[in-house]
C-alpha cells in the first residue's frame, strides 16, 4: 500500500504499481492532459498520493466505459459540487451501456443458434463460415 510512502516520493514506477497500471498508461494520460507531469527533483519525477488517487479515478472511469473526454469533465466537475451534471453523464453512459449489452445479447444468440446449426454430424458448409461471408 502506498500508505508507508511520504507525500511526493513514489517514482514514476511505483506510483504506476500503486494504481495497477504500466508506466506506459501513466505517460500516456500525462500526454492527455488527465495526469500532471511534476518537476524533476535530482533527475527524477515524484508523485503523491493525490496523484495516486486522481490515476485510480481515471482508471474506475474507464472501466465504467466512460471515454476520456468525459473523464476529464468528470474530474473538472469533481473539484465542485455540479451533482446533477455528474449524474446526468452517468446516466448517460447507463443508458449507453444498456444499449450495448442488449446488442451484445442479440449477437450472443444469434451465434448460439448458428453454433446449435453446425452441430456435428450435419452436412453441408458450416452456417457459422457462411454468416461471417456476407
Amino acid at each position: 500500500m502506498v500508505r508507508s510512502q511520504h507525500p511526493q516520493e513514489l517514482t514514476i514506477g511505483k506510483f504506476a504499481a500503486a494504481a495497477n497500471v504500466g508506466v506506459e498508461t501513466v505517460r500516456f494520460y500525462q500526454r492527455r492532459g488527465l495526469l500532471a507531469t511534476p518537476k524533476r527533483i535530482d533527475g527524477t519525477r515524484h508523485y503523491g498520493e493525490a496523484d495516486v488517487s486522481r490515476l485510480r479515478f481515471i482508471r474506475q472511469a474507464q472501466t465504467a466505459g466512460f471515454t476520456l473526454e468525459e473523464i476529464r469533465q468528470l474530474l473538472a466537475l469533481d473539484s465542485g459540487e455540479d451533482r446533477a451534471a455528474v449524474r446526468e453523464m452517468a446516466t448517460k453512459r447507463l443508458a449507453e451501456l444498456d444499449a450495448r449489452m442488449e446488442e451484445l445479447q442479440r449477437a450472443r444468440s444469434s451465434l448460439q443458434t448458428l453454433v446449435s446449426e453446425c452441430a456435428v454430424g450435419k452436412k453441408g458448409p458450416c452456417p457459422i463460415l457462411k454468416s461471417f461471408e456476407a
